[in-house]
């Protein structure tokens, strides 16, 4: 695989160099040459460098000139010649009864010159353009019948093209391993040629069928084949294909990071280059992932932005898709009505989709030679006409009697046939209506267990962290009384009371914050947060945070850094303040004594990128993956403070609810940085 890419990437820088090289030489060549047979296939050779180079108006002129000296030297086969190149550019330009007319002009001169080779040709030619218009059997016959040939001769360039032509067809009509077959034949001759475009080609079309196999190893394999093959200044429409089909693969696998990976690569690159299939291939597979991660109201906005688009796009198998995208959607919302709806739009689109798609090619096409036997003999077995001067009235008569007991036998058929398919009519409508019912049960019976399976585990959630606020409440609460209790009693002085504020302080706050995250998490998980968003200036917020962590911050002598300079940004302000607190108390917990703690913010690509950095202790590996997820999990400070878990889930879901973005990046022993990407303006995601 790697050698083929390197292949194609030296030929596609040399290819266009060469290609006006030749094209200059044999004009040169040709304007020195005798009005003779050599000149016209000089002036062949030429006319196959112009085609090549797609330069079809001077290919034309030089086609009629060939023309008119092979006709004036009785040259045959220069007259055939120019016939079959003038058929490929008029192919070309899509003018399909001109094309025929001239490709069976040639073959009748290649066969009277017993011209195998041409034949061959000709016929490979018009199998691509019968499978291009849809007649794949009349495309499969000829290309077959050229294989053969161009495979004795080893003709390459002609064996690409064939090779194609039937992965095509049988593509065309879902014979995926004959059309894999002819696809792998096709990327062997293409590598060979040094044929970059046509490399891209087959191997995208290999991984296509492999994930129509259900081998999405293999599929991914050859679609990141393609990525290395994709030069990303010509090839963005490509590239845009490829990306979100390979973030569809591993969502297969519930690799859930390299699909992300992917497709938000894909969802930016369509979105940029206003590819609007490659966006709704995009927006699908997106918001696939984000409901089978829960992230709801995510999906919700993606499917439903490729809803839209489905309108505009004309991509059934992607409608398709979002059909069963939207039917998920509403039955993990409790929305069985509209569930069912979509439902039926999804079965009546695959249905018709069935009926378009049934297979046009027979199973078994190893031997043309033994459907040319076939045509033959069905040709020889057919009646001869009756000879009119030996009918007598005994005949007639005889015939007429015949004629009515037909047509009395056809009316008896035609009846009981009627009745039958009335009969099976009202069968099958009440099979589909059984059929339905039970869809949609069955839809109601999964929803239902899904919100069972949630509201267990936000029971657990609940259990969890009641122990933690009952335990940390407790020890804050307690150690508060008994410091009031002591001075109430006067067990201690004044003054011994006075050394002791600092440490009652630090109680209240673990306290106050415990109380803060906890209801801020209630609301979230009630799913009723509504963000009210406004322009207001980021360093505002941070500055006013910062005098609520002073203390905290002089007790364990950390430098703080301010770098933040003021911006506006687009989101709910409390959230912010939220997000902001939460993130400025973890920096503190986790510094030590004289570490620093920096906080910045900066424009990047129209958006306010936070930062808060700090030379604290650092996440282990392991636990990267933990942080942001709803399962309390929590560590104690660098001076044994303690939390509920709960901070950093909040702040997910706060940014999310903003349109927003958080990320972490963390090294043991050196520090943390998180990071919060929200608008600055507002955007349709705020309609």
């Amino acid at each position: 695989m790697k050698r083929l890419i390197a292949l194609a990437a030296l030929f596609a820088a040399l290819s266009g160099h060469s290609q006006t090289k030749e094209i200059d030489s044999i004009a040169i060549q040709l304007a020195y040459q005798k009005q003779d047979s050599s000149k016209v296939d000089t002036s062949l050779r030429l006319i196959k460098a112009l085609y090549k180079a797609q330069e079809y108006k001077k290919a034309l002129l030089y086609i009629s000139e060939t023309e008119q000296l092979s006709s004036s030297i009785n040259y045959t086969k220069g007259i055939a010649d120019s016939h079959y190149y003038r058929a490929l550019i008029y192919s070309n330009k899509n003018d399909y009864f001109n094309a025929i007319d001239l490709f069976n002009k040639s073959k009748k001169l290649y066969t009277e010159l017993n011209d195998t080779l041409g034949i061959a040709k000709v016929s490979n030619s018009i199998g691509l353009l019968e499978i291009q218009r849809g007649n794949y059997n009349t495309g499969l016959v000829n290309s077959l019948s050229a294989i053969k040939i161009f495979e004795d001769q080893n003709l390459y360039e002609d064996l690409s093209l064939a090779y194609n032509n039937l992965a095509e067809a049988y593509l065309s009509t879902h014979q995926i391993d004959k059309s894999l077959e002819f696809n792998l034949k096709a990327l062997n001759v293409r590598s060979r040629l040094q044929d970059s475009s046509g490399i891209k080609l087959s191997t995208k079309n290999i991984a296509l069928l492999y994930s129509k196999r259900k081998e999405h190893r293999k599929a991914i394999e050859y679609y990141e084949a393609v990525l290395e093959l994709i030069n990303p200044e010509t090839d963005a429409s490509l590239r845009g294909e490829i990306l979100p089909r390979i973030g569809e693969e591993y969502l297969k696998f519930k690799d859930y990071d390299k699909a992300a990976q992917y497709l938000v690569e894909g969802l930016k690159l369509n979105r940029k280059t206003n590819d609007q299939e490659g966006l709704l291939r995009s927006l699908n597979s997106a918001g696939r992932l984000n409901l089978e991660k829960r992230n709801t109201r995510l999906a919700e906005s993606q499917i439903y932005e490729a809803f839209e688009l489905t309108k505009k796009v004309d991509n059934a198998e992607e409608q398709l898709k979002n059909y069963k995208l939207l039917m998920a959607l509403d039955s993990t919302k409790g929305k069985f009505q509209n569930a069912y709806k979509w439902q039926r739009e999804y079965f009546s689109l695959k249905q018709r989709l069935h009926f378009l798609n049934q297979p046009q090619l027979p199973i078994n096409t190893d031997s043309i030679e033994a459907l040319i036997l076939n045509d033959s003999n069905a040709t020889a077995a057919l009646p001869t006409p009756l000879d009119t001067s030996v009918i007598n009235t005994d005949q007639v008569k005889q015939l007429k009697l015949l004629s009515y007991g037909l047509v009395v036998a056809f009316v008896t058929v035609l009846t009981f046939l009627l009745l039958i398919y009335l009969k099976r009519k009202s069968t099958i409508k009440y099979t589909q209506e059984l059929e339905e019912k039970n869809m949609q049960i069955q839809l109601q019976n999964e929803a239902i267990m899904e919100q069972k399976l949630h509201l267990q585990e936000i029971n657990d959630v609940k259990d969890r962290l009641f122990s933690i606020v009952s335990h940390d409440l407790k020890d804050s609460i307690s150690s508060i009384k008994a410091f009031l209790d002591l001075l109430k009693e006067d067990s201690i002085s004044k003054e011994e009371f006075d050394d002791l504020i600092p440490e009652l302080s630090e109680n209240a706050d673990n306290a106050s914050l415990l109380l803060f995250n906890l209801l801020n998490w209630s609301k979230s998980q009630m799913q009723n947060l509504e963000p009210n968003p406004e322009h207001f200036n980021i360093q505002e917020v941070f500055h006013s945070k910062i005098r609520l962590v002073e203390q905290k911050i002089e007790q364990k002598r950390i430098v703080v850094i301010d770098e933040t300079q003021q911006d506006f940004i687009y989101a709910d302000r409390s959230m912010v303040e939220i997000i902001v607190q939460n993130l400025l108390t973890n920096a503190v917990k986790f510094s030590r004594v004289g570490d620093i703690i920096t906080i910045s913010n900066k424009d990047l690509n129209g958006k306010s990128l936070i930062c808060v950095e700090d030379t604290g202790v650092g996440i282990p590996n392991e636990n990267l993956k933990r942080l942001f997820q709803n399962n309390n999990f929590t560590t104690v400070g660098t001076k044994n403070e303690k939390g509920t878990g709960l901070g950093l889930t909040i702040c997910k879901e706060l940014v999310e609810l903003n349109h927003g973005r958080i990320w972490v990046e963390s090294t043991q022993n050196v520090g943390t940085k998180f990071y919060v990407e929200l608008p600055k303006t507002k955007t349709e995601d705020h309609n």
